[in-house]
């Protein structure tokens, strides 16, 4: 599923940072730890195809990643890898439901309203489908933007930070939304936070010093 290889990457003069060899299976969730300055944010835009690293080899479902023309690392990307960021980054011109169709179009696929019903209602959120951002609630925004994350099947979940400004309830709960969303779309799962309440729900981890 995620494979790395002797990889490396360089800022300017700085010290280059060096990753472990690391390799994650079809479906499993893995815990990405590492305090601020480790390199977990360069190792997550490697990883989900936004920075090419200055040494080694990473491959996503069998795919060499930077061995893809951008335009085809992008339609990768959109098909293959959903996001979920720590703020929700939705558009706010657009309802819940045009900004998935937009995630489903941005990825080079038709709309299917099917599927944005099906990911609306496991999240409970299908109620709020014809609602604005600014009308929902700081928990109704990160089921939507776990939504926007899973709405095309992606065969790899990422998550950035997402417990770190929440109360322990709404960490737990958020995690839980995660964790059953990634089941439900058999796809891998690998949240990086340097949150450590978030160590107890996972059995894997990749350490950053």
């Amino acid at each position: 599923m995620i494979s790395i290889t002797s990889v490396s990457h360089q800022y300017g003069n700085a010290t280059a940072l060096k990753f472990a060899d690391w390799q994650v299976n079809n479906a499993e969730q893995w815990l990405l730890l590492g305090q601020s300055g480790s390199g977990k944010t360069t190792l997550l835009h490697i990883l989900t195809g936004l920075l090419k690293p200055s040494a080694g080899l990473v491959k996503i479902n069998d795919t060499a990643l930077y061995e893809l023309s951008s335009k085809k690392l992008d339609a990768f990307r959109g098909q293959h890898i959903g996001i979920v960021f720590q703020k929700p980054h939705l558009i706010k011109s657009l309802s819940v439901t045009e900004n998935l169709q937009l995630a489903q179009s941005l990825a080079g696929l038709n709309t299917n309203q099917q599927r944005i019903e099906e990911v609306l209602t496991s999240l409970d959120m299908w109620h709020k489908r014809n609602a604005y951002p600014q009308e929902l609630s700081q928990g109704q925004l990160q089921r939507v933007t776990i939504a926007r994350a899973v709405i095309n099947k992606p065969a790899l979940l990422i998550a950035d930070e997402p417990t770190s400004s929440l109360d322990d309830k709404n960490a737990e709960a958020v995690l839980a939304l995660l964790k059953q969303q990634s089941e439900l779309n058999q796809a891998t799962l690998v949240v990086a936070t340097h949150d450590k309440r978030v160590k107890d729900a996972f059995n894997l981890t990749y350490s950053l010093a």
